[in-house]
């Protein structure tokens, strides 16, 4: 089997979607039929069945697809140690970054990168920071540029780039912004508007609330943080966002009794893998836009 037909198999495996594998292969979807159809052969086996425009991967696709990741993991590996022998970046990079980050501060990171090392193609996926570890972890994305991971997979390499101090807000006026003295029994008295279950800033606030003995009255969650601040600032609950989405003046930061939070923001890589030139590159990068360590950063810390 060729290793265009093996990367077309895996794309159509995990999007169950021809045409979605031809848009993240940069090829038709003929092309990805073609290659799918020329595996099937060499195999001797169906790999995937099409009913109507549902694609369903076979008993023969299922065993397939639970090899292939680890085949072009090594075979990305034999080729990023060969290419190491020539130290200038080329080729496409791909990575991951979560919306937040890719907004507010990797700008000038991707301008210092592409002046520096324009011959790289750069093909950023933008994803919660959850399914970007979980994706580079399981080997789909050589890194990542997201939260980190409060309590990391071992087989991941974190490195801390920001430190988000994180704020408590709500809109001019709202009762929460007028009082002197916040505590998180007040919080509990008002509907908020929070990062959905699950996600790393959702879960730095729940740690920080539960020895507190309170429940928080969330009206809605999403796992954008830029919703989160227009619903705050139209005043349908407070919420937590970093100290750098409070700038604009359309909310007010108030202060809570014991609790300061904060959140790392950096980069996620394979413990196992070796990074390409151009991935090398882009931690160097990122690492020269590195703010001064915080203690206890991405750990709530009470005071």
């Amino acid at each position: 089997m060729e290793i265009n037909e093996l990367k077309a198999f895996v794309a159509v495996a995990e999007t169950l979607s021809f045409s979605h594998a031809a848009d993240r292969l940069y090829i038709t979807q003929p092309a990805v039929s073609k290659r799918i159809a020329s595996l099937e052969e060499k195999l001797g086996s169906k790999l995937f069945d099409r009913i109507g425009r549902h694609v369903n991967l076979t008993e023969a696709g299922q065993l397939l697809f639970a090899n292939s990741t680890r085949i072009l993991q090594e075979i990305e590996n034999l080729q990023r140690s060969i290419a190491g022998l020539n130290r200038e970046p080329c080729g496409t990079l791909v990575m991951a970054t979560s919306h937040h980050i890719g907004l507010r501060r990797l700008p000038p990171v991707l301008k210092a990168y592409n002046r520096q090392y324009g011959k790289v193609v750069l093909d950023i996926r933008f994803m919660d920071s959850e399914s970007a570890c979980a994706a580079v972890e399981q080997g789909n994305l050589e890194l990542a540029i997201v939260t980190l991971p409060p309590n990391p997979s071992t087989s991941l390499t974190l490195r801390e780039v920001w430190c988000d101090r994180l704020c408590f807000v709500a809109a001019p006026g709202h009762p929460l912004a007028r009082m002197a003295r916040v505590t998180p029994a007040d919080l509990t008295q008002h509907p908020a508007v929070l990062a959905s279950w699950g996600t790393y800033t959702r879960d730095i606030l729940e740690r920080a609330i539960k020895p507190t003995q309170q429940r928080l009255q969330v009206g809605m969650a999403t796992n954008y943080l830029e919703t989160l601040k227009m619903l705050a600032s139209i005043g349908l609950g407070w919420s937590l966002l970093p100290e750098t989405m409070t700038r604009e003046g359309d909310l007010e930061a108030f202060s809570v009794v014991g609790i300061n939070l904060t959140r790392p923001l950096g980069i996620v890589h394979h413990r196992s893998h070796t990074l390409s030139n151009s991935a090398q590159a882009m931690l160097d990068t990122c690492m020269s836009f590195a703010e001064p360590p915080v203690a206890d950063s991405g750990r709530l810390t009470t005071r």
